[in-house]
């Protein structure tokens, strides 16, 4: 099937919008990508909170976009940030997806429709999985509206899991000694499609002791909805998660497993949008320039990614049980990652003792830094894109989950695909020295290597012209965005 689905006369318009978290604008811009691709005109929505951050990091004209993909906002209805957050809390910005999107994302829909509007109709909604108040838009408007799960398919299984787990009284839990005694040891063993799952394999959503647990509320709100969706996309691949995948498609009237993105836009001849970029914060580059002086393989990449790693304490644990495996590292610490000031965390001491092998950025073009023949290894939290990011890097993990689905991600990637190793977040200094350098042991590391070289290939089978992916990306247009019934 040709790239360009169809005409330029004849352009479908789809509506975009991630829930307001990196890591999803990140992969809904990818998948906004795709279709525009595709040649659908696309409207893609933000936060006002994130589409400042974009202008921020990217330049004030880094959205002008194109006359057919364009950028629009809606309000979050938080109260104000400081000036230089750039993260907001996660709770209250649930909550507030809950009771106060609706309204201006709907607004948004119906200026795009006016007669007096120069934008083509609005023919389709992609949504983020977790933002099931589009579904009331969609029905209102009369077209098909595909929800994006930005997740594995093996998190949203377990997500799908959350009502029965409430009723048959495993959650809510009786208190927060249950997160300690042994209870998450609990094997559930009823799950489609999974084997093996203790219930802090599960997304960390569930672990909560209050049903109106906001992050809890939206994501049931999320998959109680998702099935009447006229599609489901989950970013993965088949041959990475085919019998989770088997077991969803009856949940659901149509999944596609459409992944890993960036091989799929790597097939495009050209991006007329790649100036702009997926980061909501300045990426440092010198860090490449750094890496250019290393070794193959020697490097071990650090990044916990865009959210709240843990406390202090723990930070400097991992600090010096790196500087004292005297390994070469990469470590991305976001300024905000944790309170207080780093300098005080991580000392002058720490820093004398690294200096020779070990350098700290604030924020990086990670896809580029795990694609450097100097990297070795990734000590990650384990989020979907990072995992991602990896396998089609051909780069082995150490996996440290801190939150959400980043536990299912962990177990997967340990037990099924063999492509790393879990530390835990709360691991001292010694345990993070001995665990960092048995991954990055020269034999150990050999069998995840050749473990995720394979996934590797199976990635790019998967999004070659006629992979899976490439396959199901063109069956969801024709199936379900350009259908009349």
């Amino acid at each position: 099937m040709d790239s360009k689905i169809v005409e330029a006369t004849d352009k479908p318009h789809a509506v975009c919008i991630p829930i307001p978290g990196l890591s999803h604008i990140k992969a809904m811009l990818k998948f906004a990508k795709l279709l525009h691709g595709k040649g659908f005109h696309i409207t893609f929505v933000n936060t006002e909170f994130n589409h400042q951050l974009f202008l921020k990091s990217r330049g004030p004209k880094s959205l002008d976009g194109l006359p057919d993909f364009q950028f629009k906002t809606i309000p979050d209805n938080l109260p104000p940030s400081d000036s230089n957050a750039t993260t907001q809390d996660a709770p209250a910005l649930s909550q507030s997806v809950l009771e106060k999107f609706l309204a201006p994302f709907s607004d948004i829909l119906v200026k795009l429709n006016t007669a007096t509007s120069n934008n083509l109709p609005v023919t389709c909604i992609i949504s983020d999985g977790c933002m099931p108040f589009t579904q009331t838009v969609a029905r209102q408007l009369g077209i098909p509206i595909v929800m994006l799960f930005t997740i594995s398919a093996s998190s949203l299984m377990g997500a799908m899991q959350f009502p029965r787990l409430r009723e048959k009284g495993f959650i809510p839990l009786k208190d927060e000694s249950y997160l300690t005694n042994g209870y998450l040891d609990t094997v559930i063993d009823w799950i489609p499609g999974m084997r093996d799952i203790r219930l802090r394999d599960l997304p960390s959503t569930i672990l909560i002791t209050d049903l109106n647990d906001p992050n809890f509320k939206l994501t049931v709100e999320a998959v109680e909805t998702a099935p009447k969706a006229s599609g489901i996309v989950v970013h993965t691949f088949d041959a990475l998660e085919q019998e989770v995948l088997d077991a969803l498609s009856p949940m659901f009237p149509c999944v596609y497993a459409i992944g890993p993105q960036q091989p799929l836009l790597n097939h495009s001849p050209n991006d007329p949008l790649k100036s702009t970029g997926y980061s909501l914060w300045k990426e440092e580059t010198e860090c490449l320039d750094w890496l250019n002086s290393k070794a193959p393989n020697s490097v071990i990449y650090v990044s916990f990614g865009s959210g709240d790693f843990t406390t202090p304490q723990q930070l400097a644990e991992f600090g010096w049980g790196l500087a004292n495996s005297k390994l070469i590292f990469l470590w991305i610490i976001k300024h905000d990652l944790v309170v207080g000031d780093i300098s005080a965390i991580l000392s002058p001491e720490f820093m004398e003792e690294t200096k020779e092998r070990g350098l700290i950025s604030s924020w990086c073009p990670q896809e580029e830094v795990l694609n450097h023949s100097s990297i070795g290894g990734f000590l990650t939290h384990c989020g979907w894109n990072s995992i991602m990011e990896s396998l089609c890097a051909g780069v082995p993990v150490l996996c440290c989950p801190l939150i959400g689905d980043q536990y299912t991600n962990c177990k997967y990637a340990c037990n099924e695909w063999g492509i790393g190793m879990e530390i835990d977040k709360g691991a001292k200094r010694g345990e993070v020295e001995k665990i960092v350098t048995e991954f990055m042991e020269e034999n150990k590391r050999k069998k995840m290597k050749q473990k995720v070289m394979e996934w590797k290939k199976l990635a790019e089978e998967a999004t070659g012209p006629h992979g899976s992916s490439s396959i199901n990306l063109d069956k969801l247009v024709k199936e379900v965005l350009l259908s009349k019934g």
